[in-house]
């Protein structure tokens, strides 16, 4: 082969490798990409999803904690700070369930930004070999004279021509192979800042972890005493359940009572409580009706203490206490809104002692009913809009301040949960 044939070769060999090199850059930033990418799609929860769970969780705790300390200035011990407590519990183990999702989520990440650094080390040391090759070529025909021999040789001027562009290209190739192994540089400066980053991350989310476990502890140690000292009261407790078993019945009989006296004397007189909301009780039930999951919550904080139905007793076993709706427990004082625009049908006294009312508000064919009021802000007939305040919750003489909050279709009571909107 001619010396100058050869060293065409070399240079056509030179911009093939330079083409490797750039195939191999290419490949190192696509896996970056198909990294970050992987996070996203694999992932059955994203971090900001498991964030936005920890803040709700923080906010559970709080609020319980600031009704467990109300309710605990009363007495030693009662239902009202048991069910604080068992809320705070089931907060912290949501807490700690989100943070081990997260720490999972993390220590995958960095596996993969491991991996991402390991390729990204290789193609920078395959670059800069072939850019070492580059340079050793180059040193071997930098002088004029070998250029222009190596042109001038050309036997016809297409092969001039090709040699001109050959030259051009191997001059563009040295120029390129410099970029991409600066961009390699970047690109792993970048994966290892990150993977730093995750690290310190994941070493607050272990420390987050280990508290919430410690307090998860303490709780459960107060929530044992606390069940201990309420068991030696079983004779007290058993008199309670036959109470609030009785009321339940008591207040079940009245407000079907009155809602279907509602009913009867809208078919007799066909008028309809919705003309004073400037809407028809069909759009009204509609526009109700829709609302399922989206309903505003009647307090501004609480916890749902009580479900709707037969509920285990938090002391005692095998018994059950009824109840027709939910009951939230919340702060003294606590207002009570409107869940939804309506109408006040009826203003009732609780059977059984205390002072407390029940607000009765019509919805077209749906019924709101707000009990365990101490005051109350508005009248029968009354029009009342979403969010309006219509009294304040009533606390009992163990320290309980808890709205019973239930829902009817007609006379049909529903579960008043898949109602309410999630907090």
């Amino acid at each position: 082969m001619k010396p100058y044939a050869f060293r065409f070769q070399f240079l056509t060999n030179t911009l093939v490798g330079s083409f490797l090199g750039f195939r191999s850059l290419l490949l190192g930033i696509c896996l970056v990409f198909s990294v970050t990418v992987s996070w996203a799609q694999q992932s059955p929860v994203s971090r900001e999803q498991l964030e936005k769970e920890k803040k709700e969780n923080l906010q559970r705790i709080k609020e319980a904690q600031r009704i467990l300390s109300e309710t605990s200035s009363r007495r030693e011990s009662s239902i009202g700070q048991l069910n604080a407590i068992n809320e705070q519990i089931q907060a912290r183990e949501s807490l700690i369930q989100s943070i081990s999702q997260e720490l999972e989520l993390l220590a995958t990440q960095i596996n993969e930004l491991g991996g991402v650094i390991v390729a990204l080390e290789e193609d920078l040391v395959n670059l800069k070999e072939e850019y070492a090759h580059m340079v050793y070529a180059t040193s071997k025909t930098s002088n004029s004279y070998n250029r222009l021999t190596f042109l001038f040789s050309a036997e016809t001027f297409n092969q001039l021509f090709r040699r001109i562009k050959y030259m051009q290209q191997y001059s563009q190739a040295r120029k390129n192979q410099v970029n991409q192994i600066q961009k390699v540089r970047e690109t792993l400066i970048n994966q290892r800042e990150t993977i730093e980053s995750k690290r310190l991350e994941q070493q607050v989310l272990l420390d987050q972890q280990v508290i919430a476990n410690q307090d998860l502890i303490a709780l459960k140690t107060k929530q044992r005493a606390l069940i201990r000292d309420l068991s030696q009261k079983e004779k007290q407790l058993r008199k309670e359940v036959a109470k609030r078993r009785n009321d339940v019945q008591r207040l079940e009989r009245l407000i079907a009572k009155l809602i279907k006296e509602e009913i009867e004397e809208s078919a007799k007189n066909k008028t309809e409580n919705a003309v004073a909301l400037n809407t028809s009780k069909e759009e009204l039930s509609t526009s109700f009706a829709s609302k399922k999951s989206k309903l505003l919550w009647p307090v501004n904080s609480g916890f749902i203490s009580q479900r709707f139905g037969n509920n285990p007793h938090p002391v005692m076993k095998n018994i059950l206490v009824p109840n027709d709706g939910v009951d939230i427990q919340t702060n003294q004082n606590a207002q009570v809104k409107a869940v939804f625009d309506g109408v006040v049908i009826a203003i009732t006294p609780i059977p059984g002692p205390g002072n407390s009312k029940a607000i009765i508000m019509q919805h077209g064919e749906y019924f709101t009913v707000y009990s365990r009021l101490k005051d109350v802000n508005v009248r029968k007939g009354q029009a009342v809009r979403a969010e309006e305040p219509v009294g304040m919750v009533y606390t009992d003489s163990d320290g309980i301040s808890a709205l019973q909050f239930q829902i009817w279709h007609n006379q049909q009571k529903l579960n008043p949960e898949p109602w309410l909107q999630r907090r």
